[in-house]
């Protein structure tokens, strides 16, 4: 789908409500990812630092109002060059990375907004934290100084989306956050419907990974 058909879709869910676009423009080719930029995009999620540190630098020199979105795991050593090279961090899934984040964020004198992930479906191989756990973590980065805006998930591919969007949407209302980071290019409609704030897309809109 073409960048115009996506936005139609996400402004037809949301009803009048703000949705932003996170384009997932990981592991696509430079020429793909300048479409959307000459066409005017400018919010992007990467889930690699590696990635991110030999594609954007130079992309940025050229279109110089881009948000960039870590959307990957994330691990504490890798925290001080995600500091330097994210402007939102999507992943915190642990107080170590938490205090990983923080420490870099104070010594680069930066405050990046930050999701706590959260692993809906209590999946071992995925990342984020335990729906149970969820409370006590989100206390410890208010406690750190983290700058917490909302929750992210990732359902798991096999389950119907709806329940884990639902409960997502639940667990930020019981601590008072509003951003939810949720849907992808299969079910970002949905998503929407049950409060999304944030949909990250990659393939319907780039075409699939090289």
């Amino acid at each position: 789908m073409s960048l115009d058909e996506i936005n139609q879709k996400i402004a037809a869910a949301a009803k009048g409500r703000p949705v932003t676009l996170v384009a997932v423009s990981k592991l696509q080719p430079e020429d793909r990812v300048k479409r959307l930029l000459d066409a005017g995009h400018r919010v992007f999620g990467e889930n690699r630092v590696q990635e991110a540190a030999e594609k954007w630098p130079a992309l940025r020199e050229q279109y110089k109002d881009v948000e960039l979105h870590f959307i990957g795991s994330l691990q504490t050593n890798k925290a001080d060059d995600a500091v330097a090279l994210f402007d939102v961090i999507e992943t915190v899934d642990r107080v170590k990375l938490a205090e990983a984040l923080k420490a870099a964020m104070d010594k680069q004198k930066k405050n990046l907004p930050c999701f706590i992930q959260v692993n809906t479906g209590d999946e071992e191989q995925k990342g984020g934290v335990a729906p149970r756990d969820l409370e006590a973590l989100y206390k410890s980065c208010v406690d750190l100084g983290l700058n917490i805006q909302g929750l992210m998930c990732i359902p798991p591919a096999a389950d119907i989306p709806d329940l884990h969007f639902a409960l997502l949407h639940k667990l930020a209302g019981n601590l008072g956050l509003k951003s939810l980071s949720m849907g992808m290019s299969s079910d970002f409609e949905t998503a929407i419907r049950f409060g999304a704030t944030h949909v990250r897309i990659g393939s319907a809109l780039f075409g699939e990974r090289i």
